[in-house]
């Protein structure tokens, strides 16, 4: 999978799961351009209205529409995007944990291809065979070819009970295959846990609203075993909420210190530093990510390798760090924006570099976590 150039879009609770990546977004209503550099425009938009031979054809909503996504085209920034209204609409859906759909996170590589990230586990996609790095190809018949993400998404999200029908073409194979999937309501637990012997096991599998919460109680299942080690599991997570990530992050961390910065078009840093947190851990660390291992759980992983509290083991992470805004135009249509760049602590950058492991693993599933077993036992 072609993963430098990827789209994933913030604050998306739909049917298929788009986790927020850019982490939170400023809501405003953009006036019209007052630059001369727009006279020209104007000019042949008036003159398309006034002079077009046949003007009962002309549909100014759609001119509006074409004219905005060309500008937007032409920055060749995968993450900047035009939402009509309805998409406009549906991005309010906040990330609660729930919703209704199949259940996985999908995004864009170079080449334009609908991938899937992750399926969300015992969701329809999954218990339908979907898996990591398979292409969407058609949607109810439709083809994917140059659709947008977000044209994607809200052809696949629907309401619990009815079905849609992809056309699926699994990472490795050469003959794609349909699949038909009844949506349903999907309730998710990000954050699972169990001991396996004096090592805690948490896997984390995206940054909600109700993360942060969820592992109060892991810590202090933790600490009632006498855990001698923490094994982080970030592999497949798509990222989440700003705030949510900062709050996990400081449950490892010193609060103070440093987790992500992020710097504008101009130059200017914000540091975002970890907060007081009533239950932490100073345990050692080894966190598990993947090539999919995406947005949020890289400004985690590169806080806590920056900060040498925790050993990253697997493979060089997504590489999407970029901030994005979701801003209103003044016909209730919105566009969605590149603005900034995140940098983690030690100011690498993460868009299109990703988070490089401090230990390579060529392991999956389960051996990766036997593997850092043995590591936190001394072993590896």
């Amino acid at each position: 999978m072609s993963r430098k150039n990827a789209l994933l879009l913030s604050l998306l609770s739909v049917a298929i799961f788009i986790i927020s990546f850019g982490f939170g977004y400023i809501l405003g209503v953009v006036a019209a351009p007052q630059d001369p550099a727009f006279a020209s425009v104007e000019q042949v938009w008036n003159i398309i209205l006034n002079d077009y031979v046949e003007k009962d054809k002309i549909d100014v909503d759609q001119l509006n529409q074409a004219a905005i996504e060309a500008m937007l085209e032409l920055l060749d920034d995968p993450y900047t995007t035009y939402l009509d209204k309805e998409s406009y609409q549906l991005s309010f859906e906040d990330l609660e944990g729930k919703f209704e759909g199949i259940g996985a996170v999908i995004t864009v590589d170079d080449d334009g291809q609908i991938v899937v990230v992750a399926p969300i586990a015992g969701a329809p996609a999954a218990e339908a065979g979907i898996q990591p790095g398979d292409a969407i190809l058609e949607v109810d018949g439709v083809s994917t070819s140059g659709m947008g993400l977000y044209e994607v998404v809200l052809k696949v999200r629907g309401q619990k009970g009815t079905s849609v029908d992809l056309l699926i073409l699994h990472s490795g194979e050469t003959e794609p295959v349909e699949i038909v999937i009844v949506r349903d309501e999907i309730e998710i637990e990000s954050v699972s846990f169990e001991m396996k012997d004096d090592i805690a096991y948490i896997r984390i599998s995206e940054f909600n609203e109700r993360t942060n919460e969820e592992l109060s109680p892991v810590l202090e299942a933790i600490d009632a075993a006498n855990a001698t080690g923490i094994i982080l599991d970030l592999r497949s997570n798509p990222g989440g909420l700003l705030q949510t990530v900062i709050d996990v992050t400081s449950r490892f961390v010193d609060e103070g210190l440093l987790v992500i910065s992020i710097r504008d078009n101009e130059g200017n840093l914000e540091e975002l530093k970890a907060n007081k947190q009533q239950i932490t851990t100073d345990l050692p660390m080894v966190v598990l990510v993947d090539s999919f291992s995406a947005s949020g759980s890289e400004v985690l992983s590169g806080a806590l390798q920056d900060h040498n509290r925790a050993t990253i083991a697997g493979s060089t992470t997504y590489g999407k760090g970029s901030v994005n805004y979701l801003q209103q135009l003044a016909d209730g249509s919105g566009i969605y924006i590149t603005a900034a760049r995140w940098l983690t602590p030690n100011g690498n950058l993460i868009e299109g570099e990703g988070i490089a492991p401090d230990v390579e693993l060529e392991l999956e599933g389960d051996d990766a976590i036997q593997w850092a077993i043995d590591f936190l036992h001394g072993i590896k």
